[in-house]
């Protein structure tokens, strides 16, 4: 009996140490969008509104690394906006960025310094400011364009107070 009882126990063991199929895929969930404040670009000239934005705010080091990584879509109407702890050189690039960009580099004044158009996707490429900036928004291809931003062009943010 006690043979039987081993024999067993070592049958069991050695089904629960078989090894588990390795066809199985991790599932993970989509990155998706966190609107954590509102940005409104304003036009130098006329101080007019240009355009209102749903941002999410990169502001710590995992943040800024990661940024829209591994994202595969954003709505015209959102944005990433990368806030650093005081103004320096910066220099963006696309690896493992899905979509296409534009990238807006902003001073510590707010004001627009330079924009890198149609950043094209997992491109490791540098991407720098042209000048010292503290801010850095990153938006859908084109949409620079579109809205007609420039050099000079102010920025600013408030709170999400609905979430």
């Amino acid at each position: 009996m006690n043979r039987f009882v081993a024999l067993l126990f070592i049958a069991l063991l050695w089904v629960s140490c078989k090894e588990k199929n390795h066809s199985e895929s991790i599932k993970t969930k989509p990155i998706t969008f966190q609107h954590n404040a509102d940005l409104w670009i304003i036009d130098a000239t006329s101080k007019d509104t240009i355009q209102r934005l749903a941002i999410e705010i990169s502001d710590d080091d995992y943040e800024i690394q990661t940024g829209l990584m591994y994202r595969e879509s954003m709505e015209d109407n959102q944005a990433m906006l990368f806030i650093f702890p005081e103004p320096s050189m910066h220099s963006f690039y696309m690896k493992n960025t899905l979509i296409p960009l534009d990238i807006i580099f902003i001073d510590e004044n707010h004001q627009i310094v330079n924009i890198q158009k149609n950043a094209k996707p997992l491109d490791e490429t540098s991407l720098p400011s042209e000048k010292p900036v503290q801010y850095v928004l990153e938006i859908n291809a084109g949409l620079s364009g579109q809205w007609q931003l420039k050099p000079g062009d102010k920025v600013e943010w408030g709170l999400n107070l609905t979430e």
